[in-house]
Order: C-alpha cells, then structure tokens, then sequence
C-alpha cells in the first residue's frame, strides 16, 4: 500500500489524492500506518477514483503514464486470439509499446511458459506494487479469457520479501518467491494451446468491474493460508484441532504447513480478526462491544488495544473517521 501512495503522490497533488481516498473510503490517517490493509471494495474503488483523476490506469506506477482506454485496447487485442499463448504474445507486444522503463517478455522452457518483467535498465527503480499488479493482471487475463481461474505454477519477485509477504498469496494462488533475477509469473505450457471464448460484450463487462476480476482470485488449491482463513471466518471460534481436523491433518502438519509458508495459526486468525473489525467498524448498526465479543475478544478494552496495535488507531477514533467520510458534504 505503501508503494502505491508513493506512485500517487508523485502523479497526482495532495487534494486530488485525498479526495481519491475519500470517495473510496478510505481513512488517510489509517493507511499511514505500517500495518494497514484495505478491504476488496476500497482496493478497486480507489484504483477506479484514482485512474479516472489522473488519467492514468496503472496510478504512476510506470515511468510513463498508462492512458485512459489503454486497458480497453490490450483486451480487445487479445479477445480474439486463437490461443492463450497467440493472446499472451499479443499482450507483451502492446505492454511493449507502453513502457519505457521494461519490456515484457514472453517465454517457455519445458512444460512451462512464463511471462517475465524485463529492466530495459540497470538503473530502473523497483516499485513493488507495479510488479504485482501487472503480474496480476496477466493472470487475471488469462483466467478472463479461459472462462475460469487458471492455475499458477510460481511467482517470483525480483525484490527482496518484504514484510507483508504474508498477503500476495491473496493475489496469487502459487508458490512466491523473493529476490529473482526478474519478476515473472509461471503457467503451464498445456493452458497456451486453450482457445480463447470472449466476445464484445464480455469485453465490456469486464472493463466496467475493472480491476474486480482480475485482482481478486478465488482458486486456492494450494494456499494454506487461505484454506485456514476461510474456516476461520466460517467460525471465529474453531480452535487449531478444529482446523486441523477439517482439512483431515494433525495439528503438528498443518502447523508445519504453515511454517514453510512462514505463517502461524494465531498470525492468520489476528489478520481476519482486523479486517472483519474494519468491516465492521464502517457499520452504524452495532456497537464497539458487539464488535469485540463477535470477535472473540474478551473486552471491549481488550480488542481496543488490539485494533490500535494493527493500525495505530483506536476503534473509535477509525469509525469516526469513517463515518465523516461517509457524511455528505455541510450544505449538500
């Protein structure tokens, strides 16, 4: 989130940036905060807000800005093709023709075929983000494209892992690496020979709900993480054994599972129990109290020092914040 603001402060001024945040959502204050997450819905509202104010689609994450409707003819490029693969070649040639900072290059080795962001310059800056993002929206693509989540075989970063390394695998339903020679995203060489099955009006839908669905991935097949966090949002209450038990392991494996991830049972259940918090906090309809205790949280005071922990607010100082946001404008 980080990187992001950054690319925005430079593309864009203060006011501007502040009303971006302000229509999606957001609480400027919180998201300073090192441990800050924003919901889907803030996530696209803020890139919609942002491309549209800036008029750039990739929010100054590129040394060039990526111009309103650039996104619409790199769809339309590849809605046609043949394959998968004719459609990824299709997509590096315009991305080509945008960048100046890197050239995507597409390539396959085996029973692989990867998709790799190339420095055109020993100098060329990293912006973490970016690299996600554009990594993201080939998968998004080509899972767009296929009419189903396509599976990932690997992401590597040519950045180094970063504290919040625990969250890509929501971007990214594959095992991710840190500190590559280049960033790349990796399918299997079988999906490029898939045709391809979009016509103009799915083209349209999909750019009216960008960057939704191709953000966002719902295939988790070998995401422990998510398969932990999913049943703990089912019920807050269920217990390592409980977990365990329902995706028919022992303790000691699904622990051991979690730590070649580099996760801990607590260390997700505390991430779902902040985000349902800042859900929850954004409502009129219910009280700090109920917020604490549908948390699990012993006290109200206790999950007040656990919410200011997370985000370096207090619960109420984040929902009034949240509510001025929500309030219309004084003589509107």
């Amino acid at each position: 989130m980080q990187d992001l603001l950054l690319s925005l402060r430079a593309l864009c001024s203060e006011p501007t940036l502040d009303e971006c945040l302000k229509q999606a959502g957001i609480v400027k204050e919180f998201i300073s905060h090192p441990a800050s997450r924003l919901t889907h819905d803030q996530l696209v509202r803020l890139y919609q807000e942002s491309a549209a104010a800036t008029g750039d689609e990739m929010m100054g994450l590129w040394s060039r800005p990526i111009r309103t409707g650039s996104l619409k003819y790199i769809v339309r490029a590849v809605m046609d093709a043949p394959t998968i693969r004719v459609a990824l070649y299709r997509f590096t040639q315009v991305w080509n023709l945008l960048l100046d900072d890197y050239r995507l290059n597409l390539a396959q080795a085996g029973d692989s075929m990867s998709l790799e962001l190339i420095p055109r310059s020993t100098k060329i800056g990293v912006n973490r983000f970016g690299h996600a993002l554009i990594l993201k929206l080939t998968h998004g693509i080509v899972s767009w494209l296929v009419g189903r989540e396509v599976p990932v075989q690997r992401v590597v970063f040519v950045f180094q892992r970063p504290s919040f390394a625990a969250d890509y695998p929501i971007l990214f339903p594959a095992p991710i690496d840190f500190g590559g020679q280049f960033s790349h995203i990796t399918f299997r060489a079988e999906h490029g020979r898939i045709r391809a099955e979009r016509n103009t009006a799915d083209v349209r839908e999909f750019l009216k709900r960008a960057p939704r669905d191709w953000i966002f991935t719902s295939y988790h097949e070998h995401v422990m993480r998510l398969k932990v966090r999913e049943l703990l949002y089912a019920d807050l209450g269920r217990t390592l054994d409980d977990v365990s038990s329902k995706l028919h392991m022992s303790s000691r494996t699904l622990i051991r599972r979690l730590q070649d991830e580099n996760l801990s049972f607590q260390g997700i259940k505390d991430d779902l129990r902040r985000d349902l918090a800042i859900l929850n906090l954004a409502r009129k309809d219910v009280s700090l109290a109920e917020i604490s205790y549908a948390l699990g949280f012993s006290s109200p005071a206790v999950f007040h020092r656990a919410f200011r922990h997370w985000t370096g607010m207090t619960p109420g100082v984040y929902r009034a914040a949240q509510q001025e946001l929500q309030s219309p404008p004084a003589g509107g």
